[in-house]
């Protein structure tokens, strides 16, 4: 079973919410006062703080879903308390007929929890850059390429959104993270971000093609070449 198993992703469920890394180019917690602003729970009293929505752990999933889990969050934080993450895990392993996708930018926590994956599940982490650039209070870059690289699991992928310029030795990292994937993207939200430019960029897909399945969206001229 190749990359076929993990094809695009059919639905996003949030069985936990919130974040605290404070990314300066979030989208989720802007748009998580728009959802209190229409009573939606858990964001009307949690806004984006963290939160577990119990409600949410009976889904209805229909066979062959590919459910990309707590995209309102980081569900994989430090501030998580274990036993969340538990009732979350124990809902994927029992949909082993749906496919799950966890991104983190904390991915070390994967660790403490190597034993209970299953089959079902991809690992992903967000990589913008080789850099350390101070535009969140995650982990730095490198910590998450070490933490990806020293985890014993096969499907492994790694998301450069926003993508921020970077060195040579980015290269490096991806392949020795060695994923099933990589999805290449631009900030889409004007934030004026240290961008590389597209030729660069095109250059990093091209090469990352030769060992990887490379998936590329909204690829752009960074936002000082127009």
């Amino acid at each position: 079973m190749k990359n076929q198993r993990f094809r695009e992703i059919t639905q996003t469920w949030n069985p936990i919410t919130g974040c605290l890394h404070y990314c300066v180019y979030c989208w989720a917690r802007d748009y998580s006062k728009r959802l209190a602003s229409m009573d939606i729970k858990p964001y009307k009293t949690h806004l984006f703080s963290p939160a577990l929505a119990e409600w949410r752990l009976q889904p209805k999933f229909s066979r062959g879903k590919f459910i990309f889990v707590s995209d309102m969050g980081d569900m994989w934080g430090d501030w998580v308390p274990k036993e969340w993450i538990e009732k979350v895990l124990k809902v994927t392993s029992a949909k082993l007929s749906c496919k799950f996708l966890f991104l983190t930018k904390n991915p070390k926590r994967y660790l403490e929890f190597q034993e209970r994956f299953t089959e079902n599940t991809m690992l992903a982490t967000t990589i913008e850059t080789n850099r350390d650039y101070k535009l969140s209070g995650a982990p730095r870059t490198k910590e998450r390429y070490e933490a990806m690289k020293n985890l014993k699991w096969r499907h492994k992928s790694i998301v450069i959104e926003p993508i921020l310029d970077f060195d040579p030795e980015f290269i490096t990292w991806i392949k020795e993270i060695s994923p099933e994937l990589v999805y290449i993207g631009y900030d889409n939200y004007n934030n004026k971000l240290p961008e590389p430019t597209q030729d660069k960029t095109e250059m990093l897909i091209k090469q990352l093609d030769e060992i990887t399945d490379v998936r590329p969206h909204d690829i752009r001229k960074a936002w000082y070449e127009n």
